[in-house]
C-alpha cells in the first residue's frame, strides 16, 4: 500500500501537454496535426486523420507514392523521437505520426471503395491495437524514434497483407 503522500504512476497517454506544445510545429506535425490531442484514442483519432491526407497523394505514381511515404517514415523517426524527448515519455499516446504512416502503408494496396478503405482502417487498427509478435517485440525492445515508427509500419503491413486475404481470396473485387 501507498503512503498517502506518494502518488501512482500516471500513464503516458493522461500527461499533460505544456502550454503551446502543439505550436511548435515538430509536435504539431508528431501529433498528427493535433489530432493525437483527442482525450480518448489519440491512436485511432490519428489513423483516422490520415485518411484524408492519403487522398491528397494517392494519385502519385507508384514509385513517387512509395517514396512519400519512406520519406514520411525517415522524417517521422526524428519527429516522433523528438516529440517523445521533450515529452520524456518514449511513446506519449497522443504522437501518432507512426499511424498516419501506418495507415498510408496499408492504403497503398490501393482500395478503391469506401469499404476497402474502412477494411483498412479496421485491419490497421486491430494489428496496431493487439500487437501480435512481431510487433510487441518491437514495441518493447527498439528504442527512440524508430521504436515508435516500427511497430506501425509492421501493422500497416500486417494489414496490408490482410486486405490482399480478403481482397483477393474472400471478397474479390470487393475492394
Amino acid at each position: 500500500m501507498n503512503d498517502p503522500g506518494e502518488h501512482e504512476p500516471v500513464a503516458d497517454t493522461a500527461i499533460i501537454l505544456p502550454p503551446g506544445f502543439l505550436q511548435n510545429p515538430v509536435h504539431f506535425l508528431a501529433f498528427g496535426l493535433g489530432s493525437g490531442a483527442m482525450a480518448r484514442a489519440p491512436g485511432t483519432w490519428g489513423s483516422l486523420a490520415a485518411i484524408p491526407l492519403y487522398y491528397l497523394f494517392f494519385w502519385l505514381p507508384v514509385w513517387g507514392y512509395w517514396g512519400l511515404v519512406l520519406a514520411a517514415f525517415l522524417v517521422g523517426i526524428w519527429l516522433c523521437g523528438k516529440t517523445a524527448d521533450d515529452l520524456k515519455v518514449h511513446d506519449h499516446g497522443g504522437i501518432v505520426w507512426d499511424e498516419f504512416v501506418g495507415m498510408w502503408i496499408v492504403l497503398g494496396y490501393h482500395p478503391e471503395t469506401f469499404f476497402g478503405v474502412l477494411a483498412a482502417f479496421l485491419l490497421f487498427r486491430f494489428f496496431d491495437v493487439l500487437k501480435p509478435w512481431p510487433i510487441s517485440w518491437c514495441d518493447k525492445k527498439m528504442p527512440g524514434g524508430l521504436g515508435i515508427m516500427f511497430d506501425d509500419v509492421l501493422a500497416g503491413l500486417m494489414a496490408i497483407a490482410g486486405l490482399a486475404v480478403l481482397d483477393l481470396w474472400l471478397f474479390p473485387g470487393f475492394f
